[in-house]
């Protein structure tokens, strides 16, 4: 496999969950460029393949059918034997999420929705795709051996809790990101406390009401989703914001910069029992 299949199949499962449903969406796609380094590590050290990253926001429906979305691309997906990574969402929290997978190609994919306005219900539904690693500068005619696809350690359900908890954040903030710099991107690495998938990135340059209104979305987002949050003072003179989820233990740290830019990052724990050889 190479980019420009693992993309035309990230698609298509995308259009597979899409096409289908009623109300029709339209998809906005989310975060930055969809290839990426791989977070699987051998042997702890640097890993040179890459996978790519699909996600998109379900746009153009009224917010109210936020949640009957992300049930018809679980329906969809189900329907063509696709596998929950655990079980199914728990429809009655405020922001239920379908992991799933391809057994055939090891594609994974989630579909998430959330309530943004609990007066009105108003919500919002996202849905993402991530394929397997595959091996940099791999041709249309090669065959990737099977170290290629080989899953480490690194548990790959802590990788899409970072990537939808930085969609989520994304969608509050409701401004458009910067082109990947150096540094952006996924990562995973070891610490005494344990293993941790990380994600950052970062928006355009903001002005300062601009910069205001969006650090009050993000905040209001964090409140209303159940993340504890403080502010932390910084050189720009607005403060930082640093939420934690009691539901996952990842953290997110929100940051306005010098130039106007808001740099973000997501850490997410990965279980103990899972993070053993990282």
């Amino acid at each position: 496999m190479n980019e420009q299949q693992a993309t035309k199949r990230a698609e298509e499962i995308i259009h597979q969950a899409v096409d289908g449903m009623s109300p029709k969406p339209k998809l906005e796609r989310i975060g930055p460029a969809p290839v990426g380094a791989c977070i699987a590590r051998d042997d702890g050290g640097p890993d040179d393949r890459l996978q790519v990253r699909l996600a998109y926001k379900l746009t153009g429906v009224p917010g109210s059918e936020a949640k009957s979305l992300v049930r018809q691309a679980r329906d969809a997906w189900v329907k063509l034997g696709y596998k929950f990574q655990s079980s199914d969402a728990d429809w009655s929290k405020s922001f239920p999420h379908v992991n799933m997978r391809t057994e055939s190609d090891d594609f994974w994919m989630d579909a998430i929705t959330g309530v943004v306005n609990r007066a009105t219900g108003e919500g919002l539904a996202s849905i993402g795709v991530t394929s397997p690693c595959f091996a940099r500068g791999a041709s249309d005619q090669s065959t990737a051996d099977s170290t290629a696809f080989h899953r480490t350690q690194v548990d790959e359900h802590a990788e899409h809790l970072a990537l939808a908890h930085s969609s989520r954040i994304y969608d509050a903030l409701h401004v458009r990101h910067a082109p990947a710099q150096e540094g952006d991107g996924v990562s995973a690495y070891q610490e005494s406390e344990g293993a941790f998938v990380h994600h950052t990135w970062s928006t355009l340059p903001l002005g300062e009401e601009e910069m205001a209104q969006a650090m009050a979305r993000v905040q209001a987002y964090f409140e209303a989703a159940g993340w504890s949050v403080r502010h932390v003072p910084t050189g720009t003179g607005a403060p930082a914001l640093i939420a934690r989820s009691a539901r996952d233990g990842s953290v997110a740290q929100v940051a306005p910069s010098a130039t106007g830019a808001v740099h973000v990052g997501v850490t997410t724990p990965v279980p103990p029992e899972q993070s053993a050889g990282i």
